[in-house]
């Protein structure tokens, strides 16, 4: 489905692609969508379709698992933890140029 019309970040690719792209079985994934570590789109038919987004974050859970032997508990608060952090740094950001508009810099 690549390069109708999808973004970087959009619904791209089925199960047996995704999971063939990341290195894992399909039953994986689903396993993942399962325990809430992804979150596929679904086509109007129903279809797992996983974005680029999903496959970097699917390899990066596989690094986990795989390279550093973190269980599937771990994975999730990793992920948890990395999101927050990244929430706050965007708010960071955002109140930083409140101040700098402020200050008038």
């Amino acid at each position: 489905m690549v390069g109708q019309g999808f973004d970087d970040s959009g619904p791209c690719y089925v199960v047996s692609v995704a999971a063939r792209m990341v290195g894992v079985g399909a039953q994986t994934l689903r396993y993942y969508e399962k325990v809430g570590i992804i979150k596929p789109c679904r086509s109007q038919g129903n279809i797992r379709l996983y974005s680029n987004k999903d496959i970097e974050r699917l390899r990066y859970v596989k690094r986990l698992t795989e390279d550093l032997g973190v269980n599937l508990a771990g994975v999730e608060v990793i992920l948890r933890l990395m999101e927050r952090v990244a929430q706050m740094q965007s708010q960071l950001e955002e109140m930083q140029t409140k101040l700098e508009r402020l200050s008038g810099t």
